[in-house]
């Protein structure tokens, strides 16, 4: 894994983010469009079984992992052409990850559903970040860290497309 998407240690990514090192967003954008292309390949491997069980209680399963992707997708589009327009710094609001999976019944859709889903939003995901003006990359965020640290737009993409990954490497074991 490229150093740019190293976690920083003992911190999650509610509290600190993903993504720790210098924003590269033009790297993030290869790296998102890499993962769109090959994320049906990664679930190829696995049997629903394999899909469907959960590591233990509380834990989600692959494809509710997948799912909890769709909901960080749809939940990040909308930042990502928000904070362009409404009033700086953009305040981040977070959601209840765990109840939007539950409600979703990502467990019980059929698979070509969810990645078809995920696909099309992460390519609206790429062709918006690619059309944002450059100085617009810089505008605050406010992710309502407890450390009350800002951060930017083009921090915010990067942060997303390592949150990403993190759960990717969850579904494929490569921790």
């Amino acid at each position: 894994m490229n150093n740019l998407y190293e976690m920083s240690s003992g911190t999650t990514w509610e509290k600190a983010g993903f993504f720790s090192e210098k924003v590269n967003v033009e790297l993030a954008l290869n790296r998102l469009d890499t993962n769109i292309e090959g994320m049906a390949a990664i679930f190829r491997d696995y049997s629903s079984e394999e899909l469907l069980v959960k590591p233990a209680p509380g834990k989600w399963s692959k494809q509710e992992i997948l799912g909890h992707l769709i909901d960080s997708a749809l939940n990040n589009l909308k930042r990502f052409t928000e904070i362009q327009f409404l009033p700086q710094p953009y305040k981040v609001i977070s959601y209840q990850q765990n109840e939007l999976v539950a409600i979703n019944h990502y467990q019980d859709l059929p698979l070509i559903h969810l990645l078809d889903l995920w696909k099309t939003l992460n390519q609206q995901i790429s062709y918006v970040v690619k059309n944002i003006p450059p100085e617009k990359l810089d505008y605050p965020v406010d992710p309502q860290y407890e450390n009350g640290e800002m951060r930017s737009l083009g921090w915010i993409i990067c942060d997303y497309v390592a949150h990403l990954e993190h759960h990717l490497r969850q579904i494929t074991g490569n921790q």
